[in-house]
């Protein structure tokens, strides 16, 4: 899963979740031109043009036309853009799906993901449309994560996003600071993509004005193995990107680990020492995604 104990080896191995790619996806309504200029200039890894719950119903039309025409002149550099379109059993989703799959959209974020909304999206984008991403927002979409993740490939999905407002609400359930009754859904969550090959982002975070509460959610966000956090505002970025790259221990730790199992002495061992803790081969892989996410 990606993810270690915490204790004396947290600084070690803080971090470890991260691909760069991932850290950081912000949500910017597509009916609002300036936030879309503005996302053109943020440092996060992923923008994601929002056409759902950041868009008033008067306005899903024009959100639409906007984030096609936001698309089309580009200006957001190697960062993938996505976007969120209406959930599949609303009167709007449709004509979102069919303005996405001609758009140049690096991928699409269905809400309210179920395996039948999965499949009519890829049929209304067709094989060769974007990339799908499922928000896992529902009591439903936690029982059938099993049925999505081993439809992944069919689908072209690519991406678990965790939808924890509407999650919350539909389990009735009150989160606290630390988010506890939510913690087994995103430890699913996590477990689900690793068991597909897929991307796992966190939740977003409300507190906008709680910097200590945001970099607390994205360092438990991390430590449950998720590649990076959904964000809803430009002030989340920088506390995202620190929680979910690897730091300059972690590197150290990865180039000590490849290096002591490139040694002709030990390259076939099943197991080693170093700096007084056994490493065994698991460690390696995960060393060389690290130094691999770093170069990203």
């Amino acid at each position: 899963m990606r993810c270690f104990p915490v204790g004396a080896d947290q600084a070690i191995f803080s971090g470890m979740t991260a691909f760069f790619r991932h850290r950081s996806a912000l949500f910017m309504p597509a009916s609002n031109p300036r936030a879309i200029a503005k996302a053109r200039t943020l440092p996060c890894d992923i923008v994601i043009l929002d056409l759902e719950d950041a868009v008033a119903p008067d306005q899903k039309a024009q959100a639409r036309t906007a984030a096609r025409a936001a698309i089309a002149d580009g200006g957001f550099g190697d960062r993938p853009v996505v976007l969120r379109v209406n959930a599949l059993d609303t009167e709007w989703s449709f004509e979102d799906l069919d303005a996405a799959r001609t758009s140049g959209v690096d991928a699409v974020l269905v809400p309210k993901a179920t395996p039948a909304a999965l499949r009519d999206a890829r049929a209304a984008l067709g094989p060769d449309g974007p990339p799908l991403w499922a928000m896992i927002e529902t009591c439903g979409a936690m029982l059938d994560l099993r049925d999505i993740v081993r439809a992944a490939p069919t689908l072209n999905l690519t991406t678990l996003v965790a939808g924890t407002n509407d999650l919350a609400k539909d389990m009735r359930c009150r989160p606290d600071a630390a988010r506890t009754p939510l913690l087994p859904a995103l430890a699913a969550i996590v477990t689900a993509a690793r068991a597909g090959g897929l991307v796992a982002l966190d939740g977003v975070c409300n507190a906008i004005d709680d910097a200590d509460r945001l970099a607390a959610e994205c360092r438990q966000g991390a430590d449950f193995g998720c590649d990076g956090k959904t964000l809803i505002h430009p002030a989340q970025i920088a506390a995202a990107n620190a929680a979910f790259a690897p730091d300059a221990a972690t590197l150290d730790w990865a180039t000590r680990v490849v290096a002591a199992f490139d040694n002709p002495a030990t390259a076939n061992r099943g197991a080693i020492r170093l700096d007084g803790a056994m490493v065994e081969r698991l460690h390696l892989d995960e060393a060389r995604r690290i130094l691999a996410s770093a170069t990203e």
